[in-house]
């Protein structure tokens, strides 16, 4: 068996005879008309799928991607132009395009470059370029078998796998070179049950920088397990009665709230703006004092690890609250900028294609003081909230609505009926400041959740332990 590989060979020189020189003349040229920042990003991405649907592959494709975007940044304007190749002309044109947008001051040499030391959070046995498609079909053959094999209420089961390799360096004018790369997997599964002319529907995925040794049967079968469980559950589960009630959020899944009904708002950008309501909250209590938030980029192997981020500066571990006081934000290189900071490492884009913007990666509450039972039995009657789809999110101001895919009341200190169905509404920065209890039971979600912004999408993690809630607005039936 090969060893996992620590520091990987930079693919654009080693591969495609890119060098110090072609980076200089494009930027040079991309700060003929001056500029505080410039940048390159390059890109090369090969991605593949497959799904499988009544037992049979339905879809499979295969792409390749590959281009350069060229960012030029004076004090607000910000200029951006991209080539899909490596062609220096192509690539100096691009530069003059986006010199012309931010243009100020004189013109200027780029530093000698260096590379930026990384560590290495996502090193695989093998690369998924390297894996065979028919590698790839047992995996899912199992999974499908394993779903459909557990319950003759089971009527359809999908199942498919999405991966990608992604080589990417970031080249700046102040001398920083830094190359990554990058896997990404997504194995999803869904299946629809019926009964008695009852449907119902349920999904689920498992995602990380991870490689196919990660997929072994015990993992598949434990998908399965879940998938089937929380689909078959709602063949008996109803609407809630509305009203304002406590809600007990689930450890792992349940941080999805975390990340949109507050996480945005703790991205530089929009309180340099000032269009989020912590823009000028920071060393204020904005939640008790057993609440502590991060968003972390340093969990090896997650969905939201990051080596370095997408302008050149090495991940790290961003403390958002601390025993309830907002200590900072999620900075890119624009913001730090702006706030006299060091950039955090959020710097994130979904391309060669894209500006960086601050962006989460995995964003959750640490563990607190309180067992996960003693949390539920501090609750005469309520929900307990296990995951959640289609939230709607004002980032600004924070206000949220939420639907509970899978749930339970709480009556009496226990979990007795389930739920689905229902949708709680509220505030996230009031939320936030009425938690009431937290479990010392944190779980990262492996789902494969992807987070969007002004039209980018880009990959994250979500994560939290078991979360009481104060008095929130539940949905149901009336």
């Amino acid at each position: 068996m090969s060893q996992k590989l620590k520091t990987p060979i930079n693919f654009f020189e080693g591969t495609l005879g890119t060098d110090d020189g072609l980076y200089r003349r494009v930027l040079e040229a991309a700060l003929m008309h001056g500029g505080d920042h410039a940048d390159l990003y390059f890109q090369q991405r090969t991605s593949q799928s497959i799904a499988l649907e009544d037992h049979e592959v339905r879809r499979a494709s295969l792409g390749e991607d590959l281009g350069v975007g060229v960012r030029v940044v004076h004090g607000d304007a910000t200029g951006l132009a991209f080539c899909e190749s490596l062609d220096e002309k192509a690539l100096i044109e691009a530069a003059r395009v986006a010199s012309g947008i931010a243009r100020g001051g004189s013109p200027r040499a780029p530093r000698p470059f260096e590379d930026v030391a990384l560590e290495s959070r996502y090193a695989l046995l093998r690369g998924w370029e390297e894996v065979s498609t028919e590698e790839r079909l047992p995996l899912l053959e199992s999974l499908d078998t394993s779903i459909s094999a557990q319950d003759p209420r089971i009527i359809k089961v999908s199942v498919s796998l999405r991966d990608s390799a992604n080589h990417v360096m970031i080249v700046d004018a102040e001398g920083r070179k830094a190359y990554d790369y990058r896997p990404m997997v997504v194995c999803s599964a869904s299946c629809v049950v019926e009964h008695e002319g009852r449907r119902e529907e349920n999904s689920t995925s498992i995602s990380g920088r991870e490689g196919i040794e990660s997929f072994d049967e015990a993992r598949l079968h434990e998908m399965a397990d879940r998938l089937v469980a929380r689909t078959l559950v709602l063949l008996e589960a109803e609407r809630p009665p509305p009203g304002e009630l406590p809600v007990v959020l689930a450890a792992g899944a349940a941080g999805i709230l975390l990340h949109e009904a507050i996480g945005h708002g703790m991205e530089a950008d929009f309180n340099r703006k000032g269009t989020s309501i912590y823009s000028d909250a920071v060393g204020e209590a904005i939640a008790p004092a057993f609440v502590s938030v991060v968003d972390d980029g340093t969990q090896e192997g997650l969905r939201g690890a990051l080596n370095v981020d997408d302008e050149g500066y090495p991940a790290q571990r961003t403390v958002l609250v601390e025993d309830g006081i907002l200590r900072g934000y999620l900075h890119d290189v624009i913001s730090a900028r702006h706030y006299g900071l060091a950039p955090t490492g959020n710097g994130r884009r979904q391309s060669f294609r894209h500006l960086p913007l601050p962006r989460m990666r995995s964003t959750y509450m640490l563990p607190g003081p309180h067992a996960a039972e003693e949390i539920i039995r501090s609750v005469k009657r309520g929900i307990y909230a296990q995951s959640f789809t289609n939230g709607q999110v004002r980032i600004g101001a924070g206000d949220f609505t939420f639907y509970i895919k899978n749930g339970y009341l709480i009556e009496d200190g226990k979990l007795t009926a389930p739920i689905k169905e229902a949708n709680i509404i509220g505030n996230g920065p009031e939320v936030l400041r009425d938690v009431k209890m937290v479990g010392d039971d944190l779980l990262m979600d492996q789902g494969g959740w992807t987070c969007g912004k002004d039209g980018q999408s880009v990959p994250v993690t979500v994560g939290m332990p078991t979360v009481k809630l104060g008095g929130v607005t539940v949905g149901g039936v009336g």
